[in-house]
């Protein structure tokens, strides 16, 4: 049977790197999946593995006077791509890619299946939030099926009768397996024997690089010898402001020596096996990935206790969670952990 998997994106954020995972381990004895995304790094990465591409461009959803006859269009020509494949059911990875496949389900005559890995509809709108129940409303009375990635992201819709939730997942293998350190502290110019604490994540506000800054700040009142990083880029295009306001902010609290921009990694593993500590301070996810990879990486975790992060992180065992917010207590827990190497240790390996 065959299932065309339908993505929204030219590059690779979490969602697309557990979609490339999904298709990866598909069993193509039972499943043939055909790929329909826009010509980027995801559809670069998927031709080697002889999955069948069709490029299709997704247009962000918007406030004009265009974007409907875009969507029926595109509808349109997603349904036409289920026809050509032969597609059993249409798979919408993202949510901008299921506001189209919604619409090419019901034009083919195809099962619609919503994988929902977003607490809202639109990121980049605010002005269509006060719609987002409507239109998550019309979108799960549409799908035949809805997998989210965690249970904060199930809460967020009114289908709970439709939902699985799945978590995500990695290949653990790979991010146990030893990295050069001594290179990606030479590379950046981080000292041999500093205890670094970092962060990994595309550079939004939503992010919380500039919690991550305050944090540091705080931090180094107390641990003077510590060093920090923030690894990521901005992928997509946007917010191209923000990694120079995190800079001013850097040196505005006297960090320029001790913390570190690396900017896009291709491959983040030296990155987190590097690490003393990983600091997850953003705003709610709806699942965060990047934390079960530093786990991977034996790095104990201190987050901020909301979204799915209490899913992930297990406080007192696997990491510390703490109070959303609160700067403070942020730095506290990183405190904590940075004056006790066994309980770093415990929490890396459990």
């Amino acid at each position: 049977m065959s299932i065309l998997f339908v993505d929204h994106s030219h590059a690779l954020g979490g969602a697309e790197h557990s979609l490339l995972l999904l298709l990866q381990h598909l069993d193509t004895a039972v499943w043939q999946p055909h790929l329909a995304c826009p010509d980027g790094k995801l559809a670069e990465i998927a031709q080697p593995l002889d999955i069948p591409w069709e490029p299709i461009d997704l247009p962000r959803l918007r406030a004009s006077a265009g974007f409907l006859g875009d969507w029926l269009g595109t509808a349109r020509q997603l349904a036409q791509i289920a026809n050509r494949t032969n597609a059993t059911a249409i798979y919408a990875n993202t949510v901008r890619a299921a506001l189209y496949a919604a619409l090419a389900a019901k034009m083919s005559k195809r099962p619609f299946i919503w994988h929902m890995r977003d607490f809202w509809l639109s990121e980049n709108e605010p002005r269509f939030r006060q719609l987002d129940w409507a239109m998550k409303s019309v979108l799960c009375r549409t799908a035949s099926h809805i997998i989210t990635n965690s249970a904060a992201t199930a809460g967020h819709l009114p289908c709970a009768q439709k939902i699985t939730v799945v978590y995500n997942g990695i290949e653990p293998g790979r991010f146990a397996v030893a990295q050069d350190t001594t290179a990606f502290r030479q590379q950046h110019a981080i000292p041999a024997n500093a205890p670094l604490v970092g962060m990994v994540g595309r550079l939004r506000p939503w992010k919380g690089q500039e919690r991550f800054i305050q944090m540091a700040a705080a931090v180094t009142t107390t641990q003077p010898d510590t060093h920090f990083v923030i690894v990521g880029g901005s992928p997509f295009a946007v917010e191209d402001d923000y990694p120079q306001k995190l800079r001013q902010l850097a040196q505005a609290s006297n960090l320029t020596h001790c913390l570190h921009f690396t900017g896009q990694l291709p491959d983040v593993r030296p990155a987190l096996a590097a690490l003393d500590i990983f600091v997850h301070p953003g705003e709610p996810e709806p699942f965060g990935l990047v934390n079960i990879e530093a786990m991977a990486a034996g790095k104990p975790v201190v987050a901020l206790a909301h979204g799915a992060l209490p899913e992930i992180v297990v406080h007192q065992k696997t990491g510390l969670l703490v109070p959303p917010g609160n700067v403070n207590e942020l730095a506290r827990a990183v405190n904590t952990l940075l004056a006790d190497s066994p309980l770093q240790q415990q929490f890396g390996r459990a």
